[in-house]
């Protein structure tokens, strides 16, 4: 008989984060600590991500998950407070399970805690609230309050691509823009949706460099217009701003989107 793989799994240990939680009044207005530990079934094995950081789940998942679960409300019992935190990371389509210890280090010689194991959520997770600001812009000499995403310009009037080669190329040019504009902001580069995601939940700028986020979806075009429009459709974006030049057009915006011009 085959012997099946287990699935593979990825972790946070000995997390030690202070909050006001307890269910006697001994506890209530007072930070103790607590240790929390999350352990990950993968729903697919790593051999299958390409070494491609979007198609695993981040670190950054069981890290946020508990800030989320302690930032959303005073707990009385550990217990709950696991189950939020199970439900915040079972929200992620690549974890398979979970499971989550919360420990508490200040109530008595040893460390008291719950581990629990779920398959699936029991309470609702926290629906993400990461509002992107997005920027379309050829050379700004610094950025705007606000902007958060800086899609590259290149310089209007190219031919538009008309092969997959000519599309490739058009996309490298941004990225090349990309990261000429990020040296001289000095500012860091986003290439994944994981880089996107973490700098929106930081407020943190960046620039974008488009290609290997787009290369595979013809739908997301290759001008700086319809790859702001692209972004837009997948992540909760709250303004697009578009500088652009003398001349320049700028595309019709969504229906559900709001974008704003002026001319650089």
């Amino acid at each position: 008989m085959a012997v099946m793989d287990q699935p593979d799994r990825i972790h946070l240990r000995d997390h030690v984060v202070s909050a006001d939680i307890g269910a006697f009044p001994s506890e209530r207005g007072r930070q103790q600590r607590l240790r929390f530990g999350l352990t990950v079934d993968l729903r697919h094995p790593v051999s299958d991500s390409e070494d491609q950081v979007d198609r695993i789940l981040s670190y950054d998942v069981l890290t946020q998950a508990v800030e989320t679960a302690l930032a959303d409300r005073r707990y009385a019992l550990v217990e709950t407070l696991a189950e939020r935190i199970a439900a915040e990371v079972l929200a992620h389509p690549a974890a398979a399970r979970i499971e989550v210890t919360v420990e508490k280090l200040d109530r008595g010689p040893g460390a008291l805690g719950i581990t629990i194991s779920r398959r699936s959520a029991r309470v609702p997770a926290q629906p993400p609230d990461l509002p992107l600001e997005i920027l379309v812009w050829g050379a700004p000499a610094a950025l705007p309050d606000g902007a958060l995403v800086v899609v590259p310009a290149t310089s209007s009037g190219a031919p538009a691509p008309q092969t997959v080669a000519q599309r490739r190329i058009a996309l490298l040019a941004l990225d090349q823009s990309a990261w000429a504009l990020a040296d001289r902001l000095g500012l860091d580069i986003a290439e994944t949706r994981t880089e996107l995601e973490a700098a929106a939940r930081d407020a943190r700028p960046v620039i974008w460099a488009p290609a290997r986020l787009a290369a595979d979806a013809p739908d997301a075009g290759e001008t700086p217009a319809a790859l702001a429009f692209w972004l837009a459709g997948w992540m909760p974006v709250r303004r697009i701003a578009f500088a652009l030049p003398p001349g320049e057009t700028l595309p019709a915006a969504p229906a559900a989107l709001t974008a704003t011009v002026t001319r650089a």
